[in-house]
């Protein structure tokens, strides 16, 4: 049986707040499709007293963000990256271009082929989220992009210097100071100063979502993201304290980002309500992670592992932390997931931060059709194909015939005129 300890918002509670934001980012994107630069500057000053003259990033002002951060968190940046890069470097080379004889004389292949251009956008209005530099310019670098354009907002009344690092160290070949949907627009349509790219990334606030999901089609994107989701499965082999500090720690993400424990031991989810209220009233984040934890968090108890995996993989949340005495259970039938996490020695914030994988994931359920950022969300794998004389013969009658019961006479000429060429 599957019994909800506590219970959080159900999605129809956020659809007047979700059509709100649908609004704000059409107009916000006719303006700037509109006005380009001009409606950029009104923006940035509207929402993030910022408007300098220009929102791209001179060598100097970089030079000066490397000055004003630490030596150890420029070291701490550059190991972070060297394992997202080596990772991806991984990913890369598992994916093989084809080219093979299916039939006498006639070859079959893909390429894989990376994309010109791509935006990556790096949030940073409320913490300034350097390892999403990491997670989308390292990526896109590797994968073989060339022109790679970052993106963050101002922090503190200026560009967070750590960010701007970590887009340098990167290989960001631009970096611009704006955020929002109108750094996601610009970077998509195109101002009179900055040319468009191919493709946006990253993730961001319900309005840079939305302006995603607007703009998808104009260009490519590399999912749809709502608020972070994390799932903590356990069982009685942990404790109330590690599942309450990998809940909160997720949570704190912002208000309405859900927390789910998932439990068939009644003893531990009682645990974990007790040690989250403990916890909220030391750590320095819960103004934010309490209200996610009071409006969205949930706390699901099972009788048996199987009805756990039912009840995750409907979920089919961002992040899945596995914390049971039979973890290769769950690792083996676990199917709608944006990344797992397997063990009580790992957890969502090594891979949030440096472990290696990619932080950028499927939200709001679309882990039931689509991995997480990775470097092969930066390459399109284009087919080729070509053929002999005799080759095009035997291809052709079969094409012939299927065209005509189709009825495409124009399809049917392309092969009937190869087979009068070519069949004598």
């Amino acid at each position: 049986m599957i019994n909800y300890f506590k219970k959080g918002k159900q999605e129809e509670d956020k659809k007047d707040f979700l059509q709100q934001v649908k609004t704000t980012v059409e107009n916000i994107i006719e303006d700037i499709e509109s006005n380009g630069d001009q409606a950029v500057a009104k923006y940035s000053e509207t929402f993030d007293k910022w408007n300098p003259k220009s929102f791209r990033l001179s060598e100097e002002e970089i030079a000066q963000c490397y000055e004003d951060v630490e030596d150890s968190v420029i070291e701490d940046i550059k190991w972070a990256q060297t394992q997202v890069r080596n990772f991806a470097q991984i990913q890369r080379d598992s994916m093989k271009d084809v080219e093979v004889e299916t039939l006498p004389g006639v070859t079959l292949g893909h390429k894989h082929i990376p994309m010109e251009s791509v935006g990556c956008y790096v949030p940073g209005g409320k913490y300034p989220l350097v390892a999403s530099a990491h997670m989308s310019v390292v990526t896109a670098k590797v994968a073989g992009v060339k022109r790679v354009i970052a993106a963050a907002p101002p922090f503190d009344g200026r560009p967070s210097p750590a960010i701007v690092v970590a887009m340098d160290l990167a290989g960001a070949d631009e970096i611009y100071c704006f955020g929002g949907v109108q750094a996601i627009a610009a970077m998509a349509i195109g101002t009179e100063t900055i040319a468009p790219v191919d493709m946006i990334v990253g993730p961001g606030n319900a309005f840079v979502a939305e302006a995603k999901r607007q703009l998808f089609g104009r260009v490519g994107i590399d999912l749809f993201a709502g608020p972070t989701e994390t799932l903590v499965i356990a069982d009685e082999s942990v404790d109330g304290e590690l599942c309450a500090a990998d809940l909160l720690g997720q949570a704190e993400h912002g208000p309405t980002s859900p927390a789910i424990l998932l439990t068939n031991s009644e003893k531990l989810a009682k645990d974990t309500a007790v040690a989250i209220e403990k916890q909220l009233t030391v750590l320095p984040t819960a103004d934010i992670a309490g209200a996610a934890w009071k409006d969205y968090g949930e706390i699901i108890v099972c009788d048996t592992y199987e009805e756990m995996i039912e009840v995750a993989n409907d979920l089919a949340f961002e992040h899945v932390q596995v914390m049971t005495q039979n973890v290769p259970y769950f690792k083996e039938n676990m199917r709608n997931f944006g990344a797992l996490f397997l063990g009580p020695e790992t957890n969502v914030s090594y891979g949030d931060k440096c472990i290696g994988t990619n932080h950028t994931l499927p939200t709001r359920k679309a882990a039931r059709y689509t991995g997480g950022l990775w470097v092969g969300k930066f390459i399109k794998t284009c087919t080729f194909q070509s053929a002999t004389e005799e080759a095009s013969v035997l291809v052709g009658e079969y094409c012939s015939r299927l065209c005509a019961v189709e009825g495409f006479a124009g399809h049917k000429e392309q092969a009937d005129i190869r087979l009068r060429r070519y069949k004598g």
